[in-house]
């Protein structure tokens, strides 16, 4: 008795094929996708077909079909929003932020200097280039997210999709000041300068394949960074209290 071998639909193939991209990150949570058109040539597929593997994605909540495109979900923000509520003004919060992600950081640039592959360095050496030209900029604005993408493109570079999502996720949450302001971190006195140091350091391990060394730049990265946010959070609740008490003649009576 023989057996029918079943082939699988086009439409499956295609979106097992898009299921992929957003696992291994190529395709990103709030990128919108190109035309059906463009993307039914460059699968080589039937647009009827592409909208079949559209909707099957849809309905998993990878991909959001609106009227004006296609999107890859935001799929981790039902998670994230809430505890970005909870999170905000906590004063454990960005203790506790710190240290998962010291752990977290030394162990993905180890594994990134393990595993990045040459599309992988090309990438990091390029993000450095712009972190060092950002850097002559009087304001850190863009110095800021060439310091966010780096940090991805390390992560991307471990080639560990758990780790890639989860902090994907919680780098939309820093984006945010969710745990600190960063932008009070890029102002303060010698901190940009070391800042950059540290990142070089870090991309530049992780591209010579020197794993001790990544792993070791990353956690004194983490380490002076939550150092550095402690500080300037002491400094302002010294503040506070001195305006507290150069104002309490408003709540006195005047006699």
């Amino acid at each position: 008795m023989t057996e029918a071998i079943s082939t699988p639909k086009i439409a499956d193939a295609i979106a097992l094929h898009i299921e992929r991209l957003i696992l291994e990150g190529a395709l990103r949570p709030g990128e919108k996708l190109a035309s059906d058109r463009d993307l039914a040539v460059k699968f080589d597929v039937s647009r009827p077909s592409l909208r079949e593997a559209i909707e099957k994605l849809a309905q998993r909540g990878l991909l959001t079909a609106t009227r004006g495109g296609t999107y890859v979900a935001q799929f981790l923000t039902p998670i994230m929003a809430p505890l970005a509520s909870l999170y905000r003004d906590n004063q454990n919060a960005a203790a506790d932020y710190f240290e998962f992600r010291q752990s977290v950081e030394a162990q993905a640039a180890r594994a990134a200097a393990l595993r990045a592959t040459n599309v992988d360095r090309a990438a990091i050496r390029a993000c450095l280039k712009d972190m060092r030209k950002a850097h002559k900029l009087a304001t850190p604005a863009k110095e800021a997210e060439a310091d966010v993408n780096l940090h991805m493109l390390v992560y991307e570079a471990g080639h560990n999709m758990v780790v890639l999502h989860v902090m994907r996720a919680l780098s939309e949450l820093l984006r945010n000041n969710i745990f600190f302001n960063r932008e009070n971190l890029y102002l303060r006195s010698g901190v940009r300068e070391k800042l950059l140091t540290q990142h070089v350091a870090i991309g530049e391990a992780v591209v010579a394949g020197d794993a001790d060394a990544a792993e070791t730049a990353a956690a004194e990265h983490i380490r002076f960074v939550f150092g550095t946010v402690e500080e300037i959070q002491r400094d302002n609740r010294r503040l506070k209290t001195s305006l507290m008490r150069v104002g309490r003649g408003d709540l006195l009576a005047n006699e």
